[in-house]
């Protein structure tokens, strides 16, 4: 390449607007609609999980403030989707189908936008759809198109990286300044919603490169700095001030892998059941996660075939088109950042042994395949004074032969792809949370209205343990319209089992040891204090305590367990009373107070509610 603009073509021509009766345009935008609708019908078998309940509670317990949006969430910065996420539980609730919208919403706009991007990328041509069908019907984008915590983070950046890429190239070929504007809102937009589309200042410099600038190695870094320097001196500042700010408000989330082994499995893991499958229609098999997404379990089989598939291409249309090995290199240069950088933050954790068979992980790649795929199947948009030249044409005796087996690759991929769908589709329609939440509110309306509740964990297969305390009912149902009553002390509470279903309350743990005193347990008397052994000691904890007692006038009593201390009313005859202490110790001491007051107990258990079993 010997100039900055004489050697692409002008964009084209767009005034004759969207639905001029090209029979390309038209093609895709059915494609754009029929991967929406598909999608949006998998999102609508499943409901909300794991993370979505977390940043919903924490958008019911807070006004929407600057703090609130700018608050890390798993050190993930991500202000838009905190703002979505207040805007739909302030004015909706706990509900899925506005975040199953937005996401269809936003696989639309990406679709658009992709499209766009193709048409000034690449040349005319009927095979800009195979770019454009792997963007949208790719199974390593399901979860960003069915699980909103996902979806609300990957989306936007896949948006801002085909929107950067597409003012990049804009700008490359006019130089006008405009585009540059365009190229830093882009940047901004997807920065505004995960702090990951950093990635994209990288992805643009690189594709300028390989797809711009000719030359060896340090020429093509020295050309590409030197010819577009505009671009990178904003992109620098931009990303200098945003790494700034990040930096000072989250926690380091490096961490080191317990070995080599650890890093070279996860890259396998990474490359041959998700990547590699996932770019050809794969893995074709799902291993369920629980409420969450399902994780890639490809046949063996599977990913030898894909691995042909994929090594078929690339050595085919490198011989097709000069130009591809750059855009194959594009593709492991991206592919690499994204593997380092899920190696630096995933590895040496409990999870890191699936990290590698999560396709959200590498749901970005998809946008820079499909490009690299664009580029090497269809060519570059130039002059044809500028064209490279390209290998020569395949053998008429070949044609035919080669033609059949391309079309039966592409039958298989697609029919793969739809199997995919389908099994995910059926690992994501199995919610936990959406039958633990729909018996909540039907149980709720059938429920005296003096119902009250202590407050305990939902079920583990709902919120997991490790989002404490945001897996407690109280915080779970604060978006929920009718939600539960809370209290910390009662005579008659209720609580929720692990299917949503209301059920009288006992303790579960600690029990007192049996009184000697014959028709009584253990004696107690007005002013005095008891001492009373546990079966089994307590360690300190915040506990709730049952106390089972018969009283012969009313009065106050005071237990005590370890440092801890709770004071409750009792009243005359055989009643029961439930309240909290914090404490810990093998035994309790007893004392109660009023006039003429003896009580009677043999029924102390310190420990957590839990139903009481059905008689």
């Amino acid at each position: 390449m010997t100039s900055t603009g004489a050697d692409v073509t002008a964009a084209p021509d767009r005034s004759a607007g969207w639905w001029n009766g090209d029979p390309i345009r038209v093609t895709a935008l059915a494609m754009i609609a029929l991967s929406v609708f598909w999608r949006a019908h998998v999102a609508f078998r499943g409901f909300l999980a794991a993370d979505d309940y977390v940043l919903i509670t924490q958008a019911a317990e807070s006004d929407l403030t600057v703090a609130h949006l700018f608050a890390l969430y798993n050190n993930h910065l991500m202000p838009g989707g905190r703002l979505i996420i207040w805007l739909v539980t302030e004015y909706v609730g706990l509900d899925y189908w506005p975040y199953v919208l937005l996401m269809a919403i936003g696989q639309a706009i990406l679709g658009v936008v992709f499209l766009q991007l193709l048409r000034r990328l690449l040349q005319p041509s009927w095979l800009i759809l195979l770019p454009l069908g792997l963007l949208l019907f790719s199974p390593l984008t399901l979860e960003a198109t069915t699980w909103w915590a996902v979806g609300v983070n990957m989306l936007p950046m896949q948006i801002a990286m085909v929107l950067a890429i597409r003012a990049q190239v804009d700008y490359v070929r006019t130089r006008r300044p405009r585009h540059l504007v365009a190229l830093a809102l882009a940047v901004l937009f997807g920065l505004f919603f995960f702090e990951k589309a950093i990635l994209v200042v990288a992805l643009v410099f690189l594709l300028t490169a390989a797809l711009y600038a000719d030359g060896g190695p340090l020429r093509t870094v020295w050309t590409t700095i030197r010819r577009w320097w505009p671009s990178w001196l904003l992109l620098t500042a931009l990303s200098l001030v945003f790494m700034a700010a990040y930096l000072t408000r989250s926690e380091s989330s490096l961490r080191r892998p317990d070995s080599p082994d650890e890093v070279f499995s996860f890259l396998a893991q990474m490359l041959n059941s998700t990547v590699v499958p996932g770019l050809v229609g794969g893995p074709w098999q799902w291993l369920g996660a629980g409420d969450g997404a399902p994780v890639t379990a490809p046949p063996r089989v599977g990913t030898w075939v894909s691995w042909v598939i994929v090594v078929a291409v690339v050595v085919a249309t490198v011989r097709l088109r000069p130009r591809a090995g750059r855009a194959w290199l594009l593709l492991v240069a991206y592919l690499v950042m994204v593997a380092a950088m899920l190696a630096a933050t995933r590895l040496g954790s409990a999870f890191s042994g699936v990290a590698g068979g999560v396709p959200r992980y590498v749901s970005d790649v998809v946008v820079v395949a499909a490009i690299c795929l664009g580029v090497a199947v269809v060519g570059l948009a130039r002059t044809p004074a500028a064209t490279p030249p390209a290998a020569g044409p395949l053998p008429e005796r070949y044609r035919e032969p080669v033609a059949v087996t391309l079309a039966l690759v592409l039958v298989a991929v697609c029919l793969g792809t739809a199997w995919t769908t389908s099994r995910y589709g059926d690992e994501w329609a199995a919610k936990s949370g959406r039958s633990y939440i729909d018996t909540v509110r039907i149980e709720l309306a059938s429920a005296p209205p003096d119902t009250v509740f202590f407050d305990s964990p939902v079920p583990d297969n709902v919120v997991p343990r490790l989002s404490e305390p945001y897996n407690l009912q109280s915080r779970f149902f604060r978006a929920l319209g009718a939600r539960p009553t809370y209290v910390d002390e009662a005579e008659h509470p209720s609580v929720l089992d692990g299917l949503g279903r209301v059920k009288v309350a006992t303790v579960v743990g600690s029990t007192i040891q049996p009184g000697s005193r014959e028709g009584c347990g253990h004696l107690v008397t007005g002013g005095e204090t008891v001492r009373i052994p546990l079966n089994e000691p307590r360690f300190a904890w915040p506990w709730v305590v049952r106390v089972g007692y018969l009283s012969s006038a009313d009065g106050t009593a005071t237990l005590r367990l370890g440092s801890g201390e709770a004071v409750f009313p009792i009243r005359k005859g055989l009643n029961q009373r439930f309240f909290r202490i914090v404490g810990g110790g093998d035994s309790v001491e007893l004392t109660v107070t009023g006039t003429d007051l003896t009580l009677c107990t043999n029924e102390i258990a310190i420990g957590e509610p839990a139903p009481r079993p059905e008689e």
